[in-house]
């Protein structure tokens, strides 16, 4: 929200002094407020349930590379299954690697690890990596479709980690 009100601002304050139009001030009431409006989240965006996914590390592992994910289950649902469709780019943007991962399962309000081999790529071949979509989201009591709208990722390892 500030870096959206700071460039209205920086914006205005350059208008200003250029010699616009003297609507550029009679303006202001509306495209302020609208600018402040566009800066806010939705209601209940930041607080909606998620399921927060962390590439923690990677560890070279003989020829293979080991990331370590760590996932928080903010949700009030314990996972079965949650399979995730993972592609691995080099730090120049080339696809090398698709890979499937499950991560589950995970109960409700918990935090889980959840490490997995990638054999034959060594860990700083690892640029970023993208969850291309959910494979597989199961409660138990049947599938859910709106996983990949709950999945927030990070990253601390060397390798971005996108959703």
């Amino acid at each position: 929200m500030t870096r959206s009100i700071a460039a209205a601002c920086r914006a205005l304050a350059l208008a200003v002094p250029f010699g616009l139009p003297a609507v550029l001030p009679a303006a202001l009431p509306i495209a302020l407020p609208a600018a402040l409006v566009a800066a806010v989240p939705a209601p209940g965006a930041a607080d909606a349930p998620a399921l927060s996914i962390e590439l923690n590390r990677l560890e070279p592992s003989g020829a293979a590379c080991q990331a370590y994910m760590v996932m928080e289950n903010g949700t009030d649902a314990r996972f079965e299954s949650l399979a995730l469709d993972l592609v691995l780019f080099d730090a120049e943007g080339i696809i090398v690697r698709r890979l499937a991962v499950e991560l589950g399962p995970v109960a409700a309000a918990k935090m889980r690890v959840k490490v997995f081999g990638i054999d034959g790529l060594a860990c700083d071949a690892i640029g970023r990596i993208l969850v291309n979509g959910v494979v597989s989201c199961d409660t138990g009591a049947g599938a859910r479709d709106d996983c990949a709208g709950m999945i927030r990722t990070r990253s601390r390892a060397s390798a971005e980690f996108l959703d």
